[in-house]
Parts: structure tokens; C-alpha cells; sequence
């Protein structure tokens, strides 16, 4: 059963505390990023029978196994990919950036440009449950952003092909080339490349966490959106709030992971009451019963508070990954809102709209990490570099200013290379 606090009887940093299984992950993922860097393909192949039991022979989804699973997946789903392609299109299109010159003192031009990463790996998740809308989360905005290639992994079932709704997104959301591989390996080799798997500039993507320790131990080879832990929801409510709605809210998120957790914070004894008794009927209920009923008694918490805007200071305070505002007016807090992932508003906007239809990206960050980063956006799939033109005479109003501050650093060379150009006079 969920455990119940008082604000006051815990801390923050146990607020989304989780019951953590130990392991050598950071050792296994070590050795799966050496054998694959020296062995390539041969090292992919043989861990793709080893953790997903199918021998493959190509590791490359071709054009047929597309078309088959585009004719496997039923249409009703088909129109509904693409109306989430819309609105993901349409929220992530407002994100573009320009490039921009500036040219307002004689002799001076200045500027940036913005440019798309040339080749980006997304990472789609196969393993206890897969996932066509993370296809479509990170590719449409990188396409939006002009990336050139896209390429996907993905982890094959015990029959060698791909899950057909995942392929379906893929084709719909326009990735250039698919691979049959998931986990830690699947990431070393896109960024260090295989015979068959290219290597990429950036990897995105949500994954368990031998993919998390394999993009932080790849990062610096390539660029990374983040190091995503376990799903976590917050939901702010009040005593009008349905618990019901709140209870399947909170398991929304329990049944992604046994690590995930779910957090109720509210002013209403009278709820926090309601919401336990109804997450015990709910539970059993549910397909993933078992990783749900783990999640929500390991790390699920109802905490009370003395009043709403005391739940905000709570969420603001542990940044979550996603924020429910459960009342009659939220827009009255969205402004106190600081840290957090992406926020949900009223009492009919669960977190789940966020995760297929409504638009924003749902690749969010985790474990506090909201304080400081942001969902993955277009931004994530350009690079920016910048240029600056000066003539001679716009060199010679600063030259001595260059001089003067190189000299101040004890850099002698910068200052000669400045005042060498007018030596002559």
C-alpha cells in the first residue's frame, strides 16, 4: 500500500527516494562498449542472442519487413500516428531558431549560425513494453531541425522482426534506416560504429538503465539528450479533485517501471484517504499488475500539506519529470511553477495525453534534473556556430584595447597578434 506523510515528517530528498536494486551496471556496460568497439558487428550479433534469444542474419530492417508492417498494423492506428505526428509537428515547429547577422558598426560583420547535426541516433525502447511514441517524440523534431540522416535502434523479438507498431511510427515520422539491436550495445554502436550500424553525432532516446550508463559512458565520442532515470509523476490536488482520477493518474506512471515513482502531494486528508483505498482497487486491475503494485509500494508516496500553494513549494523544490495541477484554476499557480519537466493542467489533462497526442515532447528530465534542463526540443538537433569579420580599419579602433587585455592575462602572443598588423606604421 502507498505509504502517507505529513510534509513535515519527511524531507525532500525523500520524496522521490526509490527502493534501488545494487548491481555492476556501470562494469557490464563497460565491457559491452569494449567487445563492441573491437568486434563490431560479430559483438552486436552475439548479444542480440544472448539478451533478446534471436540469431539474426541482417541487423539492417529492410524495405519488405516495412511494408509488411505497415499492412500488419490496423488503419485506425495509422490515423491516429499521424495525428500525433501533427500535433508534435505543430508544437515543435514554433522551436526553430535562426541564424542572425549583426552589421551595425562600420567594418564589422558578426553572427551565427544555426545548423542540424548531421547524423542522430534515437533509441527506442523494446524490452517490457514498446514504444511508437517515442519514435515519433525524437524524430519529428529532428526532422523539423533539417537533420540529414536519422537512424534508429531498436531491440527485436524472439522471431528476429521488429514490433510492427514501432516500424509503422518510424516510416510515418520519416527515419531514414533501422537497426535490430537494444541495450548497451545498441549504443556503443551508434556511437562508434559497426560494419553495418553507422556511427552518429548525437543519441537520443529513452532506455532502461544499461542504456543510461552506456549514453553517459559514450558521451564526449558523441553528444547525448540526457541521462534519463525512472519514470516519476507528481500530482498537486485538492478535496475536489476525483480520487479515481488521481488514483489512474498515479498509475500511469507505476507501470512503467518498477523503479518509476508516484508522488501525491495534497491538502485533503479526505483525498489522500480515497486515493489509497482506490489505487488498492485499481491495481489489480491491470495488465501490468505486478510492476505497478512494486512501483507504488516501494516508492509511492501521498504526502499532505497544509495548503496548495505549500504543494507547489514541494514541487518546485524536487523538480519532477511530470506535474499533474489537479484544481478547478491552475493557471493560478503555472506562473509559481519553476522546476519541472512538463506540467499537466486541470482535472482533464492527464499525464498520458502528454505522452501521445497533445503535442509537447514527452522525453522529459528526470531525478531533480529539471532545475536545470529541459524536454528534448528541436534545439537538441542543431549545433550553432558563429563567425565575426573585421576590416582593417574596424581592427585598428581595438587594437590596443586587444593588446591592453591580452597583456593583463600574461598572453603576449594574443597581443602581438593584434598590433603585428600595424607594425609597419
Amino acid at each position: 500500500m502507498i505509504k502517507t506523510y505529513k510534509y513535515s515528517e519527511i524531507s525532500k530528498d525523500e520524496i522521490f527516494a526509490r527502493v534501488e536494486n545494487k548491481s555492476n551496471v556501470e562494469e557490464i556496460v563497460a565491457g559491452i562498449i569494449a567487445n563492441v568497439r573491437a568486434n563490431k558487428d560479430a559483438a552486436v550479433l552475439e548479444y542480440c542472442e544472448k539478451f533478446d534469444g534471436v540469431l539474426l542474419d541482417s541487423l539492417e530492417v529492410s524495405a519488405e519487413e516495412i511494408t509488411e508492417a505497415l499492412e500488419a498494423v490496423d488503419t485506425e492506428f495509422i490515423d491516429i500516428l499521424k495525428k500525433a505526428k501533427d500535433n508534435i509537428y505543430a508544437f515543435h515547429s514554433r522551436q526553430v531558431r535562426n541564424s542572425f547577422l549583426i552589421n551595425e558598426n562600420d567594418g564589422v560583420i558578426i553572427g551565427q549560425k544555426v545548423i542540424p547535426i548531421e547524423k542522430v541516433g534515437l533509441y527506442v525502447p523494446g524490452g517490457t513494453a514498446a514504444y511508437p511514441s517515442s519514435v515519433l517524440m525524437n524524430a519529428v523534431p529532428a526532422k523539423i531541425a533539417g537533420c540529414p540522416e536519422i537512424v534508429m535502434v531498436t531491440p527485436p523479438k524472439k522471431d528476429g522482426k521488429v514490433n510492427p507498431h514501432i516500424l509503422a511510427a518510424a516510416y510515418i515520422a520519416g527515419v531514414d534506416r533501422i537497426f535490430k539491436v537494444g541495450g548497451a550495445q545498441a549504443v556503443a554502436a551508434l556511437a562508434y560504429g559497426t560494419e553495418t550500424i553507422p556511427c552518429v553525432d548525437k543519441i537520443v532516446g529513452p532506455g532502461n538503465a544499461f542504456v543510461a550508463e552506456a549514453k553517459k559512458q559514450v558521451f564526449g565520442k558523441v553528444s547525448i539528450d540526457m541521462i534519463a532515470g525512472p519514470s516519476e509523476i507528481l500530482i498537486i490536488a485538492d478535496r475536489t479533485c476525483n480520487p479515481k482520477y488521481v488514483a489512474a493518474d498515479l498509475l500511469s506512471q507505476a507501470e512503467h517501471d518498477r523503479m518509476a515513482s508516484a508522488v501525491l502531494v495534497t491538502n485533503s486528508e479526505a483525498l489522500a484517504m480515497g486515493v489509497s483505498l482506490e489505487l488498492e482497487r485499481q491495481i489489480p486491475l491491470l495488465s501490468r499488475e505486478e510492476i505497478a503494485r512494486t512501483s507504488i509500494d516501494n516508492n509511492g508516496k501521498i504526502i499532505i500539506t497544509s495548503s496548495i500553494d505549500e504543494a507547489v513549494e514541494v514541487a518546485n523544490s524536487i523538480a519532477p519529470e511530470h506535474l499533474e495541477i489537479c484544481v478547478d484554476e491552475p493557471f493560478m499557480y503555472l506562473d509559481k511553477i519553476k522546476n519541472a519537466g512538463s506540467i499537466f493542467m486541470g482535472k482533464y489533462c492527464p499525464e498520458a495525453l502528454g505522452d501521445y497526442m497533445a503535442g509537447p515532447n514527452h522525453t522529459l528530465p528526470t531525478s531533480g534534473t529539471a532545475r536545470f534542463s529541459s524536454p528534448l526540443s528541436v534545439d537538441d538537433f542543431v549545433k550553432k556556430t558563429q563567425f565575426s569579420y573585421f576590416t582593417r580599419d574596424a581592427l585598428e579602433k581595438v587594437c590596443r584595447d586587444v593588446e591592453y587585455f591580452a597583456n593583463k592575462e600574461g598572453l603576449g602572443a594574443h597581443a602581438k597578434s593584434a598590433v603585428i598588423r600595424f607594425d609597419e606604421e
